[in-house]
């Protein structure tokens, strides 16, 4: 059983320099976007650290430098402009809407220096993370493509050139975040042809990681996609624990059932609970456990919190179940 973060992690309340307050000196003309950037190093070393202390097995670099997972990712493909703010789903945080003015082009890689940088500076291996082309393509506007179909497959396109960029560094596993499709089921048969497209040419592990719901509709289906782990979030998607009624042999199960929208600990009980509902169906050798979606909705105490506990947990239900 590997122990895991599914994304983000609180940017600011560590004991390093303040990445909020640089971004505001920033912007106002007070520091240099040099001094910006190495507050951002700092503050990525710093939670690479606490999560490695946390005891988890497999960390992120904390999406620190991400200004949201649309964003991020939008500003360094061409042919997209940047709009005002949008709501993230059912959430209190908001992303500034992408908008494909121009036909994409993928111009060069977009987290491989992250990457690198986060496993200079990690104690524990560390996985890349990827807005997938369906969660980048629902949340984002496209005038320059005649419906969603052509942009999303296209996206796809692109941001398989990103994962056979990662791959060349060997990363133990590239994680790709697909929450969007949990919201629009019905348009499975379009998402399908985008996974394929993704992950085209990719050899290294892939991991779907999806978060807010359960996967009622896409059930089995999801599961025959050419990815090697899924990820699930059993805290808000409760009914995903009835829906997984024969989990693949040859697949991992990410089991997201540590709340990471709720600052309300679990208790080591509640977490070995969780790994035994699902013990019958996947062995503990193909369970990655986690948070049910990224940290950066808590305090960066009760995040780092959180995960000792994850940990606590997992080392209980290794010690009852195997």
């Amino acid at each position: 059983m590997i122990t895991t973060v599914v994304g983000h992690y609180p940017k600011v309340g560590g004991r390093g320099p303040n990445l909020r307050t640089a971004i505001a000196h920033y912007e106002v003309g007070r520091i240099s976007l040099e001094e910006v950037r190495r507050v951002q190093d700092e503050v990525t070393k710093e939670v690479l650290l606490e999560q490695a202390r946390a005891g988890i097995d497999l960390v992120t670099d904390g999406q620190i430098r991400w200004e949201d997972g649309q964003t991020y990712f939008a500003r360094r493909i061409r042919g997209f402009t940047i709009n005002g703010l949008v709501r993230y789903f059912d959430t209190n945080t908001y992303y500034r809407q992408p908008v494909a003015e121009g036909r994409l082009a993928w111009t060069g890689p977009i987290t491989l220096e992250d990457y690198r940088f986060a496993r200079r500076h990690s104690p524990r291996p560390v996985k890349p993370v990827v807005t997938g082309p369906y969660t980048l393509a629902r949340l984002s506007l496209h005038p320059a493509y005649p419906d969603r179909e052509p942009f999303l497959l296209h996206l796809a396109e692109i941001l398989n050139q990103e994962l056979l960029a990662l791959q060349k560094e060997n990363p133990p596993l590239i994680q790709v975040d697909e929450p969007a499709i949990l919201k629009w089921p019905h348009d499975f048969p379009l998402f399908r042809r985008a996974m394929e497209r993704l992950t085209r040419g990719v050899t290294v592990p892939l991991a779907l990681y999806t978060w807010f719901r359960d996967i009622n509709g896409l059930y089995p289906d999801l599961f025959r996609l050419p990815f090697q782990v899924f990820g699930l979030d059993f805290v808000m998607g409760k009914g995903n624990y009835q829906i997984i009624r024969d989990f693949p042999s040859d697949k991992a199960l990410g089991l997201g059932c540590v709340d990471a929208r709720n600052t309300k600990m679990e208790t080591v009980e509640e977490i070995v609970e969780a790994v035994r509902r699902v013990r019958p169906l996947v062995g503990l050798d193909r369970l990655y456990l986690s948070p049910s979606c990224g940290l950066e909705y808590l305090p960066r105490d009760r995040a780092y919190e959180k995960l000792v506990r994850l940990v606590e947990g997992a080392k209980r239900a290794q010690e009852v179940l195997a």
